[in-house]
């Protein structure tokens, strides 16, 4: 995990189940999406987990709703989009929210 700002700043909660359509194909588009967000302006970070049963979820964090929008719209996320509709995802749900408090633990 990577250390955040504090906050506020906001969270997008991707939660989905997976198909068991291309999955080394999910697997590089999904590293390549990574990669790609933590280019943009205003990515603060993500965190990811997937379960034995296709269940996963993914949160990335942002700056602002403007930085959250314009990776929405960025042209090689919306062709990952839509083989997520097409292809991968039997159904996934996306939540904005606002993350007003934020507290961490860490063992030694």
């Amino acid at each position: 995990m990577n250390p955040l700002p504090q906050p506020p700043y906001f969270a997008v909660v991707f939660t989905s189940v997976r198909t068991a359509a291309d999955e080394a194909g999910y697997e590089r588009t999904a590293a390549r999406m990574v990669e790609l967000a933590r280019e943009q302006p205003g990515f603060l970070g993500i965190e990811s987990a997937r379960g034995p049963d296709g269940l996963g979820i993914t949160v990335s964090y942002w700056s602002s709703e403007e930085a959250i929008r314009r990776w929405r719209e960025q042209a090689e996320h919306r062709l990952a989009q839509e083989q997520g509709r097409t292809k991968w995802y039997a159904r996934f749900a996306l939540r904005v929210c606002r993350v007003e408090r934020a507290w961490e633990f860490q063992t030694q």
